[in-house]
């Protein structure tokens, strides 16, 4: 018995001792890591919330003209995110391609992929403008709230002709992202913002001897900014003396563009399907009511605003591990994937409990009508808890693509949000008669799929890459 003992207690000692190994190595590995990615991530949230602040600078001087021109953003954004999200990941791996060439000091490829990722973005955003185009021709056809509709044409189409500039700048700010230069890129962001928020302040509302041209002056002042801020960081860009070796002249190549395309098509496409359930989603609210729409614009502000964190984070991922691959450090993947998502748990765990017990007090900041704020304040509860799942799936998907594996994450965004998530929000919201916080607590069914599914791919692909 007292050999069993001792026995059992030599196993006890070994498996304690070998928790606290594999504790200390893991706390090791955050320690190596965290300082980096936080020291990229941060500029990267910068820049970010930056460019969301256009929408909820809309929402804040839209608000007091009541909830019809609110819910014309809300629709139109609804609309509009399934371009810019398509437009947003078929460019994706530009970031990923300067990274990877920056980590192996290739300069000629660096001056080959911002060139050509400018016009294939530019291409892609005039083609986006038209597809938004069309997309107008069809809402009456969706069951939207009529004195919607007859609002909303003008700001609709300035929207979309934004995505040209929108995508070009895009390019650009990849560039210096990538080049471990992200307070740059995010300073030159800040130019269109800084142009944006007084601009709509003057046309909304009719202020410095501008007309009042209410939800259409939104629509210009987001265009012209765009194209102003655009402008400012290519011009950086091409006139900066010390980016001279990454302007190496040299001859358009099939090659180049068809190596952007081809890891850009399969994010492209996932950003389409998740965006287009975004966009589903919105539509679905729009069959609610204008206030419904409304209550949908100010959380929507609000949440794109605070995911700035996860996303930024994801990016800031993606950019370390292309750059620890190009360097020959590619077993990097998963501890620099696993540190990101403890930053981005922390994060979204901190606002989920703000959100659940303050979403009236945060409604109440954009608008006075008591049905909206009534909407909104359970929609922050719900959307606000789905937000842990949101950026673990985002951050893994930012490993996955620093690695160019781009394909796995097409299929899961089409499993989780179209087959799971969509569904769940019509039973939800209609079936159940849960209304608009409905909707989006079946979109958080989708949210916790992917993450698992991604998550689970991260390892898999990490223990190949590590010869476990």
């Amino acid at each position: 018995m007292d050999l069993e003992r001792k026995e059992m207690a030599t196993i006890s000692a070994v498996n304690t001792n070998e928790t606290h190994r594999r504790a200390r190595n893991a706390l090791s590995i955050f320690r190596a890591e965290v300082g980096s990615l936080i020291r990229l991530a941060v500029p990267l949230i910068a820049g970010m919330l930056t460019s969301v602040i256009v929408g909820l600078t809309d929402t804040y001087f839209l608000g007091p003209l009541g909830e019809v021109p609110l819910a014309a953003v809300s629709l139109a954004t609804s609309v509009a995110i399934i371009l810019y999200a398509a437009l947003y990941g078929l460019l994706g791996p530009v970031g990923y391609l300067i990274g990877t060439a920056y980590g192996a000091g290739d300069a000629a490829k660096i001056s080959q992929v911002v060139k050509h990722g400018v016009v294939i973005g530019f291409g892609a955003g005039v083609v986006g403008f038209l597809l938004m185009a069309l997309a107008l021709l069809a809402l009456p056809y969706l069951g939207q709230p009529p004195e919607v509709l007859q609002i909303i044409a003008p700001y609709w189409l300035l929207i979309g002709a934004l995505m040209m500039p929108f995508i070009v700048g895009f390019v650009y700010k990849q560039f210096y992202d990538a080049m471990d230069r992200p307070w740059t890129g995010m300073a030159l962001t800040l130019v269109g913002v800084t142009v944006n928020i007084p601009l709509t302040w003057a046309l909304v509302g009719g202020h410095v001897g501008l007309p009042a041209l209410g939800l259409v002056g939104a629509g210009w002042a987001a265009f012209i900014s765009g194209c102003i801020g655009t402008a400012v960081m290519a011009a950086h860009f091409h006139l900066t003396p010390a980016h001279a070796p990454y302007r190496v002249p040299s001859n358009w190549h099939k090659a180049a563009f068809i190596e952007q395309l081809r890891e850009g098509a399969p994010m492209g496409v996932q950003y389409f399907f998740e965006g287009g359930a975004v966009s589903v989603a919105g539509l679905l609210i729009g069959l609610l009511g204008a206030a419904a729409l409304a209550a949908n614009q100010v959380v929507f502000s609000v949440m794109v605003l605070l995911y700035m964190i996860p996303m930024g984070m994801s990016a800031a991922v993606g950019i370390r591990v292309a750059q620890a691959a190009g360097g020959g450090e590619r077993h990097r993947a998963r501890s620099i994937g696993l540190t990101g998502m403890a930053v981005v748990s922390l994060w979204t765990v901190t606002f989920t409990a703000v959100l659940v017990t303050s979403g009236d007090w945060v409604a109440r900041r954009f608008v006075s009508e008591a049905d909206v704020i009534a909407i909104a304040t359970l929609m922050f509860m719900t959307v606000g808890a789905m937000q842990v799942g949101d950026g673990v799936q985002s951050v893994s998907v930012g490993a996955l693509r620093g690695i160019f594996d781009n394909r796995y994450p097409t299929v899961v965004s089409l499993i989780a949000y179209w087959l799971i998530a969509l569904p769940l929000s019509y039973a939800f919201g209609f079936w159940l008669n849960w209304g608009a916080p409905g909707v989006w607590a079946g979109f958080g069914g989708g949210l916790v799929v992917a993450s698992v599914l991604l998550v689970r791919r991260l390892w898999r692909v990490t223990d190949q890459v590590n010869g476990e």
